[in-house]
């Protein structure tokens, strides 16, 4: 037989809901103040009360003393219950609705009483105050109870005392006032206890819509597990309030904007400066996984906005990932270099495998030391005018794709550089996305060419590179080096609008900048100058005159074509 289960204990506190508990405290606290506020209203009420009535014991008292009988019953006649002076004390009494009216004479007698009987004899409490000339108010207990008495002298015609007057007004009417006032606050107590009532459930209400009716225990698990995702996840969050102010930042966004603390409560103008990535966050510019470029890191923002007004925006870190693609991007251009150079290897094999069947062998060794002769005085040119290794290597390299593509690639004359660069992979990175640029933009026009002109003044670099493209309208300038911006069509592998946004901050971290202008004859010219890039002062290069060759289009360009002696397909 199974064991019966144990019963379940009835547990009585709180309820678990924001919504009740904040009712039921609520209620709680309007009753207490309306309970509170009634006592207190009460207990001076009760005071004012009393003295009410002493004052009024006081002056039927001083009324009852100014009448001129009275004193001239004490002085002539003896106390008797029908004797003048209890005659009118009676009268006042009745008329004044008084407790009692007694009238005494020097020796504590009574001379007028509600009970003919007490006339004559002594009284039952002390009247030296009042023989003594003082008015005397007070609450105390005597032969008819409890009551509220004024107390005064009595004066004959000459203000001689010759007595006393005491008047007492019943407690049981003072309590019975009090009593009668009671059901009124209590009535005005309920109804402002139904008021708060009332307005703590409105509150309540909205408090139960804010919180979507969680319990305090839900809303605490819920502020955990936000911490913990904050700072858990690997994508940068933003908070803003309605305003646009910086109401949150997890650890990752930090290290993103390169923000701290500080930037909690400010604009995002103030914490970041007014640049893309302050109007991509702010909602300025719409969209979906919007570029922008924070420092030398390449971030993707979303941003949603909240029902409040404000807006959550998030930041992905794609540095690495715009690194490989384009990376990736020159793994294909090589590819397509070599499979370009294969072909034409190919063709020149079978060249020299006919003029060898031809037994032509004098012109197969002429054809031979031509082909080899070319590439090496291509080579030796660039690093004649180029002496750091990379940058040669790097145009090198650009020159075989270039060619493949049908573009002249060419070193001006001018071109004096020597291998004392301080940042020499961030120079490459600048001539890269330029000559990548010119190169996209000339591809496919009638003699196309691209100039490259790199010169030494003292410390500074001053790089230049035209090409005979299109170029870009001077009103849209400025705009070319915003990170997204670009007139081509993105690849695979992400987003363009990049290269042109990292040549810039490049320069200004080194304290120069990026223009762009119009060539001669047409097209772009980008010019980036780079101070402090060389390691010391050089004597100023001599400088040699420029050779310039209009070519068919009138275009004049200036310098050695790379590869030389080769006419661009």
């Amino acid at each position: 037989m199974s064991p019966t289960p144990p019963a379940r204990r009835l547990r009585l506190g709180l309820p678990r809901r924001v919504f009740s508990q904040v009712l039921l405290m609520q209620v709680a606290i309007a009753a207490g103040v309306a309970v509170l506020a009634t006592g207190l209203f009460l207990a001076p009420l009760s005071k004012q009360l009393d003295q009410e009535a002493m004052r009024r014991a006081l002056a039927i008292a001083q009324t009852t003393a100014q009448d001129p009988e009275i004193a001239e019953g004490v002085l002539t006649t003896p106390p008797s219950r029908n004797g003048p002076v209890q005659r009118e004390a009676e009268r006042i009494r009745h008329a004044t609705s008084a407790e009692y009216i007694v009238v005494l004479d020097l020796h504590w007698v009574r001379w007028s009483h509600p009970t003919p009987e007490q006339i004559g004899q002594h009284v039952s409490t002390d009247p030296s105050d009042a023989l003594d000339g003082r008015d005397v108010m007070e609450i105390d207990r005597g032969t008819l109870g409890r009551s509220a008495r004024g107390k005064v002298p009595l004066y004959d015609a000459d203000h001689r005392i010759i007595g006393a007057v005491s008047v007492g007004i019943a407690y049981d009417s003072v309590r019975a006032r009090l009593l009668a006032a009671i059901p009124g606050l209590f009535a005005y107590a309920g109804g402002a206890l139904a008021v708060g009532a009332l307005a703590a459930w409105l509150i309540s209400r909205r408090v139960q819509r804010q919180t979507r009716d969680l319990a305090f225990s839900d809303i605490s698990a819920l502020l955990a597990e936000r911490e913990a995702m904050l700072h858990g996840i690997r994508e940068g969050v933003v908070a803003l309030d309605r305003g646009g102010r910086i109401r949150l930042l997890n650890d990752v966004a930090r290290r993103l904007l390169g923000l701290g603390d500080e930037a909690v409560g400010k604009s995002l103008d103030e914490a970041l400066g007014e640049g893309r990535t302050a109007d991509v966050l702010a909602g300025r510019v719409t969209g979906t996984d919007l570029l922008t470029v924070r420092g030398q890191r390449v971030l993707v923002a979303n941003r949603m906005p909240t029902d409040d007004g404000g807006a959550v925006a998030t930041l992905r870190d794609r540095t690495e990932l715009e690194q490989l693609g384009r990376e990736l991007d020159s793994t294909r251009g090589l590819i397509d270099a070599l499979r370009a150079q294969d072909h034409e290897y190919a063709n020149r094999m079978h060249t020299l495998l006919g003029l060898l069947e031809l037994e032509m062998y004098d012109d197969a060794v002429e054809f031979v030391g031509e082909v080899v002769g070319d590439h090496r005085v291509t080579a030796e040119q660039v690093t004649e005018k180029i002496q750091d290794p990379l940058l040669a290597a790097l145009l090198v390299g650009k020159a075989t794709v270039a060619a493949e593509r049908g573009v002249a690639l060419w070193v001006s004359e001018r071109t004096r550089l020597p291998d004392r660069l301080v940042d020499p992979r961030g120079l490459v990175t600048v001539v890269g996305n330029l000559v990548d640029n010119a190169l996209d933009a000339v591809a496919g026009t009638p003699h196309a060419r691209v100039e490259v002109e790199l010169r030494a003044e003292g410390r500074t670099v001053v790089l230049r590179v035209r090409d005979t493209g299109p170029g870009i309208p001077a009103d849209q300038r400025e705009l070319a080096f915003t990170d997204g911006w670009s007139t081509k069509k993105p690849p695979a592998h992400g987003k363009r609008g990049l290269g042109l946004p990292l040549v810039r901050r490049l320069a200004e971290r080194q304290g120069g900048g990026a223009t762009v202008g119009t060539a001669d004859g047409g097209g772009a010219e980008f010019t980036v100058v780079l101070p402090e890039a060389l390691t010391d002062a050089l004597s100023a290069p001599d400088q040699e005159p420029s050779l310039t060759e209009p070519d068919a289009s009138g275009v004049a360009t200036a310098g050695v074509p790379v590869p030389a002696g080769e006419e661009a397909r």
